[in-house]
């Protein structure tokens, strides 16, 4: 029987003599990176902390070495092998001063023979030297030639993740490291070396096609045991024979389904390796039996990109996602489930796996698959031309296939895409010239990639790019036609633009703010603290951020008068936009079939797109997600001179009630009321068209009453130019084991109302946000904090400025 073991302890890292820091055999972590084992060491500043992350590019620019010692693994075995599932990136495995290979990929596993240089009694004296990334890169690019990049890196040739060399929204902290396990794995005869599992649903059967193949030391027959439950077959592998393929028939397969749409029904999925000794090597997995289709076929009003899972068609209320750290290594399973909950909590059903970071882990994706969340990963090339010279060809190959056999088992992968924004670039930002006839990428997405889907998966829809109009003829980010990135909001015009667009499918489009108030105050030590002090300029990563920002904020609310004021308004506007923006999109329905938010996440803590900031708090964004996605929503839509109330039902049931709305003067009085006999289908959407008389003017409003959906609103006049009264409001607070009960009744509308408890504890949370209320009307926040539940005086202050905000305050 085979066996594997970790060879995680007992590793030391050392750095070229010739560094700016001296690093003489530092222990280190592995899985691990450079910069985590220098910062242990005490060796350099925290790189996430006001601007440290400026003193360390030579980092990126030295050459590193890790070294451990392991023992020979007792007993006779005919393999031996060192097995490494991340080395990044440009990396020489040495093992007692013989080389067992090189590396170039950090997205794939790598797998060398140690037999060859082992001592027949230990230690083992293990090397892994690492060129710097950018003396490959750099390197790589004089000799092909230069090719456009968004960034001035040199990220488009080295196989590498993208934001590893900086972003619009990250850190540029390229390093090197053993980022993923390593094991050194012993076995006899044979071994397995991949299964891949293509499941599929037929007339009701669930099917499996295994395409297995196996590493033999000698030249022997062997049998496979292939067990789905109950449900078993057997394969003979004869002599001269290292794949197979194997299928497996379940009747009437409970199916797997997305959150909401059904359970998320796993299979356990076995295959056993035998010869007449007995057992030599197992795999196992679970699988989940489902199909998916995506309807991208022309019609009459352009493409559509419409996703279907188990023949029925999914709204698609999505986050794109980029890697969860910086230096991606120190993510653990307890942070993605966390993050994949705040995702689910949201009302999310669905995370774009952006092409600039990572190939994302069999956590992720084991977690993904429990909670039902559906995925689209992208191959990894991001805003940039991409050399398809040797070695990059044979790499790109290579790690493609990888990536395929590992992920196969996932339900919840669902799509490939072959690229972010690559084709768009070449279209749009002025790359043609420069690259005059060399190679840029188009014969991976257009020709590699969909062949190496259709041969190693074969079960999930590939798509060239992302945006994409479904033809070369076409301008690839074209609204009517598939899947487009909107980037004229945030880069030029109001938020209020959305509304223009008329698009079939969005996979891109975001407005940013900065994050949370604990984590400002621990990013940056800035004093007195304001919008652009150094610390707080570093942290904005974005061209013109700041500037964008206060666009944003002249165009809808009132002067800043401090800090506070900024780091408030900011993160409405930031709320405020993307909910319009995902209400204009799912008003459009089922002409627009989806709308994917940039982004869920941050991978440090960053003014960015996201709706959690890089310490895991909430941004206001968040609660907005959270209505914007709710199952059933009613908004208001502008038509012309007119407007329209859309209500929208994305449960599995009819919605048959009666809505209400109410117009109100700027005081908040209540000067006209309107009941509305609804009756919509499951998954259906419906149209009112207001009457003149309902229809506010000169400063008037509408809203929704307090329903079972999130509250409706729509406001004549910016808060900039509203005649609001000063917010006046009365609290009262009940603790309740570790949570205090915040009740506020309004005595004038207050609008966007807001608690920050972690301006008091850095713990605490808040159940909602973003409440507009009129006079006479109460709302309960909830705050879960047992410091603020333990202090009468932290329980005062949860009903103050700056912990409790309305716009109007």
């Amino acid at each position: 029987m085979s066996a594997k073991r970790t060879l995680h302890e007992g590793w030391t890292l050392t750095g070229d003599p010739a560094a700016p820091v001296a690093v003489d055999a530092v222990p280190a972590t592995v899985p691990g990176a450079v910069h985590t084992d220098l910062l242990a060491a005490g060796l350099i500043a925290d790189p996430y902390l006001d601007d440290a992350e400026r003193g360390l590019a030579w980092i990126g620019r030295t050459d590193w070495t890790y070294r451990t010692a392991f023992d020979t693994p007792e007993g006779t075995w005919d393999g031996i092998d060192l097995a490494f599932d991340g080395l990044d990136t440009i990396a020489r495995v040495t093992l007692n001063g013989t080389v067992l290979g090189e590396t170039a990929d950090m997205h794939r596993r790598h797998r060398f023979d140690a037999r060859p240089a082992l001592r027949p009694q230990g230690p083992n004296e293990l090397e892994v030297a690492f060129t710097a990334p950018y003396t490959y890169a750099e390197a790589q690019r004089d000799r092909l030639g230069d090719r456009p990049n968004a960034y001035p890196e040199p990220g488009n040739f080295i196989r590498k993740a993208a934001c590893d060399f900086g972003w619009d929204w990250g850190p540029n902290l390229a390093g090197a490291g053993i980022w993923r396990e390593v094991r050194l794995e012993t076995w006899r005869t044979a071994r397995i070396d991949t299964v891949v599992p293509r499941a599929t649903v037929q007339d009701g059967r669930g099917i499996v096609d295994l395409h297995v193949t196996v590493q033999k030391a000698a030249d022997t027959d062997l049998e496979l045991h292939c067990r789905i439950g109950e449900h078993e077959t057997r394969a003979h592998l004869p002599a001269g024979a290292d794949t197979a393929e194997v299928r497996l028939e379940v009747p009437d397969p409970d199916l797997w389904s997305p959150h909401g749409r059904g359970a998320q029904t796993l299979h356990p999925l076995d295959v056993t390796l035998t010869a007449a000794g007995g057992e030599l090597d197992a795999w196992s997995t679970r699988i989940g039996f489902r199909t998916v289709e995506l309807d991208t076929e022309p019609n009459d009003h352009g493409r559509p990109y419409t996703l279907k899972i188990n023949g029925e068609t999914v709204w698609i209320k999505g986050v794109n996602w980029i890697p969860d750290e910086a230096l991606t290594h120190r993510v653990d399973p307890a942070r993605i489930e966390r993050r994949l909950r705040q995702a689910l909590a949201a009302g999310v059903n669905y995370l774009r796996v952006w092409g600039g970071g990572i190939y994302e882990s069999a956590d992720f994706y084991r977690l993904c698959d429990e909670l039902g969340l559906l995925v689209g990963q992208d191959f990894l090339f991001a805003c940039a031309a991409y050399p398809e010279e040797e070695p990059f060809w044979s790499e790109v190959e290579a790690e493609a296939r990888d990536n395929l056999a590992r992920l196969a088992p996932h339900p919840s992968l669902v799509t490939w895409t072959g690229n972010n924004e690559n084709l768009w670039g070449w279209h749009d930002w002025d790359w043609q010239a420069p690259l005059g006839d060399k190679t840029w990428g188009a014969g991976y997405y257009h020709d590699l990639l969909p062949k190496l889907v259709a041969e190693v998966d074969g079960t999930r829809p590939y798509w060239p790019g992302s945006p994409y109009s479904g033809t070369r003829e076409l301008h690839p980010n074209e609204q009517a036609h598939a899947s487009v990135h909107i980037w004229d909001v945030w880069n030029r015009e109001d938020y209020t633009r959305y509304r223009d667009w008329k698009p079939r499918f969005v996979a891109e489009f975001g407005y940013q703010a900065p994050p949370t108030w604990s984590t400002v105050r621990r990013m940056v030590t800035d004093e007195p603290l304001a919008a652009e002090t150094p610390a707080m300029l570093w942290h904005q990563k974005a061209e013109d951020g700041q500037a964008k920002l206060q666009r944003g904020l002249d165009a809808h609310l009132p002067p800043v008068r401090d800090f506070d004021d900024w780091l408030y308004f900011t993160q409405v506007n930031q709320a405020r936009a993307i909910r319009l923006g995902l209400e204009r999109f799912r008003a459009l329905q089922p002409y627009c079939t989806g709308a994917i938010v940039w982004q869920l996440n941050d991978c440090w803590p960053v003014t960015s797109w996201a709706a959690i900031d890089g310490e895991e708090r909430l941004k206001p964004l968040w609660y907005a997600l959270k209505d914007a996605f709710a199952e059933r929503i009613v908004t208001f839509q502008p038509d012309g001179e007119g407007l329209n109330m859309v209500v929208v039902n994305d449960s599995a049931e009819a919605w048959n009630g009666v809505i209400g709305f109410w117009k109100c003067n700027p005081e908040g009085r209540i000067i006209g009321r309107a009941l509305v006999q609804m009756e919509i289908d499951a998954r259906d959407t419906a149209v009112l068209e207001l009457e003149p008389g309902a229809i506010p003017t000169d400063g008037q409003f509408l809203v929704t009453g307090r329903e079972d959906f999130p509250r409706a609103t729509w406001f004549t006049k910016e808060d900039k130019d509203m005649d609001w009264a000063t917010a006046r409001f009365t609290t009262e607070t009940a603790v309740e084991g570790g949570e205090v009960k915040v009740t506020v009744t309004a005595e004038t509308v207050l609008r966007d109302l807001c608690l920050f408890p972690d301006r008091l504890d850095p713990e605490a949370a808040v159940d909602k946000a973003l409440i507009t209320i009129v006079p006479g009307e109460q709302v309960t926040f909830t705050v879960t904090s047992e410091a603020i539940a333990a202090s009468a005086e932290l329980q005062k202050a949860l009903t103050e400025k700056p912990v409790l905000r309305a716009i109007n305050d």
